[in-house]
């Protein structure tokens, strides 16, 4: 069985970790989002230029680590050399990019690890192949849930891991408009990832009509988390899983 089926609602993902309190994307911060509470945690993965799998949001490493270059020039051992950590808090120097392998090593049976594939211009079959055969490899499957903006990725990555679970992301406002009402309630995904001001009861019964589970991100501010919460969202996607926590058993924030 899928174990995003047997989440609570609503569930609380850490956004690349517990992000507010440790550096993004970096074994340390996915286990502070666990320490919290989080059912899941959300991280994005790239091809390094070897063809490894390495856990970063940006094409370059500029912003999260004290590097430079882009992931899709560099090979691992390359990556591996900069500090993932210090940038953030002097008490998290030394952190490294870790790999999707580490990270899949790292989790425990009761986290849901939401991949967020972030393909190289021409690099969407390798990257999808190579994050299928790693879950695989880890027999991660019923654990793992793969979400994309790239359409095209998303596919290439139900292919290759049919029996894996999909959310398709839609970007916030205008931008997003088009895939928030192609997917909700429709198509082949799971789950639908929106931006939490453009989660509408509308959207809502029509994703949940189809059996699809509707996804917030990235909800921080207290008076978002209780609206999406009364709303009935099946998780959101946070910085701080501890301040939604909180918010989720009624206490003060």
């Amino acid at each position: 069985m899928n174990h995003l089926l047997a989440l609570p609602r609503p569930a609380i993902f850490g956004h690349r970790g517990a992000s507010a309190h440790a550096p993004e994307n970096t074994l340390a911060a996915f286990r502070l989002a666990h320490s919290q509470g989080a059912e899941g945690i959300e991280f994005d993965v790239r091809l390094t230029g070897d063809g490894q799998v390495a856990v970063i949001h940006d094409d370059s490493v500029g912003r999260t680590t004290d590097g430079a270059g882009r992931v899709s020039r560099l090979p691992l051992a390359a990556l591996r050399e900069f500090d993932a950590g210090a940038w953030c808090d002097p008490a998290f120097a030394g952190e490294r990019i870790p790999t999707l392998e580490e990270v899949l090593e790292m989790a425990g049976d009761d986290l849901i690890l939401n991949i967020e594939l972030k393909p190289a211009p021409g690099g969407r079959r390798a990257l999808a192949a190579a994050v299928a055969a790693r879950v695989r490899r880890h027999a991660r499957q019923a654990q793992v849930l793969l979400s994309s903006f790239d359409r095209q990725a998303l596919a290439l990555a139900r292919r290759a891991l049919p029996e894996t679970a999909t959310g398709v992301l839609a970007m916030p406002g205008a931008a997003g408009g088009w895939a928030r009402w192609r997917y909700a309630g429709r198509g082949p995904h799971r789950t639908l990832h929106l931006h939490h001001s453009d989660v509408s009861p509308r959207l809502l019964r029509r994703a949940h009509r189809a059996g699809q589970a509707l996804f917030a991100y990235t909800v921080n501010a207290p008076e978002d988390l209780r609206r999406l919460f009364a709303l009935g969202v099946d998780g959101i996607f946070t910085d701080d899983p501890a301040l939604a926590g909180r918010v989720r058993r009624g206490e003060g924030a």
